[in-house]
């Protein structure tokens, strides 16, 4: 801009797309009027100029001063990535131009709060205001796209028609109805006079959406230890998201440790982690998860102290890790609703303050929550050594009929958490490879040990 629009700027004052601001404004003041104009028509603020007086104070370090504006434009969420700064000089002083460009594809928030531009004032939205302008920005709206490469051809018709009889009965399971049923719950949408899936459709009911979404898939892995190592249990599952969860809790159940838990000389037998707890967070990654995002999946990472739950997609709307127990906002209003219908949400409350009191009747510490860069993480902290002692362990054991051999190998893991094909030989010098090789295969398929590792890499630890 020249300075001649700059001055005609200034003469002009305040208004809803021109703001003042000192130099020494914070940072966070700055950020929300940025935010302000980025959610209603853009707009240019004037760094140098008195908001109270309109004197004209100009800036000292005008590096400072820029570096100060994009890293304001940075702690909107999601971040708001401004054209770098113009330097222009009135009346002797120096003032940085900051533009906001109109039109910008997003709603942007700052801790929580989303603000627009009304005359002079930065004004916080109402709940009203701010679904109209999520509608207009069309952050809410990816779910309710239709798919266009996908049609009716493209859902299992066995999941379809279950869902339907939910509605209508078995009795009543005509395609015109179905079609209705699905219609009316944002799954199918009529597209150039054809009626297609759309993405929330095709990510509940599709034969293959992963065809569509390749990301749309639950990685699962389990580690030894407390941190990552090269070697570890994985499975990737795909398919529909119901069965998606489905097969997420059977892989972690079967994945849990199970045995005693000892507490002030109290002994009770458990699993690691409450299962509504760790079924509560798998939903809410599958439902809230946002499904815009490419090159990301759902990962769920089993530890020996801790299972993370990390969804692609920071927290939505005005939900914040500080109110998440009491604020409620859906990115996937119809994913949320069908799976409420197939009773894995309940509609009014997605399962926090639940998973909360589950972790804390368990004796677990309270679920952690953390936004990333680019997503959203769970933490359930598990009982770690609590969990089993080894003589509940051995009197498990002991009705297995496990030979000696596999009872002291057993006692070896305990005392080392895992055990190699070495290990065992050297407990057993005497004993033939294979002779080892049918007690480790023996204790893999009763359960109790889990291998790990390939080849020479192979161990074993209890499961």
């Amino acid at each position: 801009m020249t300075p001649d629009e700059i001055r005609a700027l200034y003469r002009q004052g305040q208004s809803e797309t021109v703001a003042f601001e000192v130099e020494n404004v914070s940072l966070t003041r700055l950020a929300e009027t940025l935010a302000a104009f980025a959610n209603t028509n853009g707009g240019i603020v004037l760094l140098g100029i008195d908001p109270n007086s309109g004197a004209m104070r100009g800036i000292r370090d005008a590096d400072a001063a820029t570096d100060k504006a994009l890293a304001a434009g940075l702690r909107c969420e999601p971040p708001l990535i401004l054209p770098r700064p113009e330097r222009v000089t009135l009346d002797e002083k120096e003032i940085l131009v900051i533009q906001v460009a109109p039109g910008l594809p997003h709603a942007y928030g700052l801790r929580g709060k989303y603000l627009a531009r009304s005359g002079k004032k930065n004004v916080a939205l109402g709940p009203r205001q701010l679904r109209q302008l999520l509608r207009e920005r069309g952050e809410a709206n990816f779910e309710s796209l239709p798919v266009s490469s996908a049609s009716l051809d493209d859902l299992d018709s066995a999941l379809v028609e279950k869902y339907a009889a939910l509605f209508l009965g078995d009795a009543s399971l005509k395609k015109d109805a179905i079609i209705e049923v699905l219609a009316r719950r944002g799954c199918l949408v009529k597209d150039d006079r054809e009626w297609r899936p759309t993405v929330s459709g095709y990510l509940l009911f599709g034969r293959d959406p992963q065809r569509a979404f390749p990301s749309a898939e639950i990685l699962l892995a389990r580690y030894a230890g407390k941190q990552m190592d090269d070697e570890f249990l994985r499975e990737v599952i795909r398919g529909p998201l119901p069965e998606q969860i489905r097969r997420a809790e059977t892989w972690l159940m079967a994945n849990m440790r199970k045995g005693a838990r000892l507490d002030a000389f109290q002994r009770e037998e458990r699993t690691e982690y409450p299962l509504p707890a760790v079924r509560e967070a798998i939903v809410n990654a599958v439902a809230h998860r946002d499904y815009a995002i490419r090159g990301d999946e759902i990962r769920v990472l089993m530890f020996s102290d801790r299972i993370e739950v990390y969804s692609p997609g920071r927290l939505p709307g005005h939900v914040t890790v500080e109110n998440i127990v009491e604020e409620r906002y859906s990115r996937n209003e119809v994913i949320v609703q069908v799976l409420a219908d197939l009773g894995f949400v309940e509609r009014l409350g997605y399962g926090i303050d639940r998973m909360i009191r589950q972790m804390r009747e368990w004796g677990l510490p309270a679920p952690r929550f953390a936004e990333t860069t680019n997503g959203f993480k769970v933490t359930l902290r598990g009982p770690g050594e609590k969990l089993v002692s080894a003589e509940s362990e051995k009197s498990k054991w002991h009705r297995l009929d496990l030979n000696e051999r596999q009872l002291a190998a057993l006692d070896f893991i305990v005392q080392h958490q895992r055990l190699t094909n070495r290990d065992y030989h050297d407990l057993f010098p005497d004993v033939s490879e294979e002779t080892i090789r049918r007690d480790l295969a023996d204790l893999v398929e009763k359960d109790v040990l889990i291998k790990m590792g390939d080849k020479r890499g192979t161990y074993y630890i209890l499961k």
